[in-house]
């Protein structure tokens, strides 16, 4: 017997989104000598006289993360919150290297989330410009269409084949309303 369709069901065949990257802020609350980290760690870039953090590349899950003296971490490259934490945990055992323990458990605070795919329709750029609220389209400059959506606090890239790219929200929830607000918005536009 065939599966009734809830609104739920038929809300998600209409997008096709995955997250590609969560950027996260954290601190170790500990200084940290860049200095002896980047002569000892083979990962890692620090020019101070550029910028003031360290960027540590991690390979498994591929991440990666800045580094500064106050203990300030910033993370970047993630897909899911389990590889965040996996990578702060392989920068805490790095620093175990140059004889800095840290106790605690970093809280993670999401500063941005980046999710990529298509709303499944083709979409006239040209008339979205004209009909949708906080739009910048130059397309001799750039395909895309980018649309602030401010109820959800994202910003959307729109592409004609229906290609679209998210960022500016906090979590995954925030990611899929943000993309059903978007969907509402393109078809009263259409």
């Amino acid at each position: 017997m065939a599966k009734k369709k809830t609104k739920k069901d038929t809300k998600s065949e209409k997008r096709d989104i995955k997250i590609v990257n969560i950027v996260v802020s954290s601190s170790l609350e500990h200084d940290i000598p860049l200095e002896k980290m980047a002569a000892t760690l083979s990962n890692t870039e620090y020019n101070p006289e550029q910028f003031p953090g360290l960027v540590i590349r991690i390979k498994e899950p591929k991440t990666s993360a800045l580094i500064f003296s106050s203990g300030k971490v910033v993370c970047t490259g993630a897909r899911t919150m389990k590889e965040v934490e996996e990578s702060l945990k392989k920068i805490i055992k790095s620093l175990e290297k140059i004889n800095i323990k840290i106790k605690i458990k970093p809280e993670l605070n999401i500063q941005n989330i980046v999710a990529s795919g298509s709303v499944g329709m083709n979409l006239n750029l040209n008339t979205l410009a004209m009909k949708l609220e906080n739009t910048e389209y130059e397309p001799e400059q750039f395909p895309g269409l980018v649309y602030k959506l401010k109820e959800a606090k994202a910003t959307f890239l729109l592409f004609s084949n229906g290609k679209i790219v998210c960022t500016g929200t906090k979590s995954e929830e925030e990611v899929y309303q943000a993309v059903d607000m978007l969907i509402v918005n393109l078809r009263k536009a259409k």
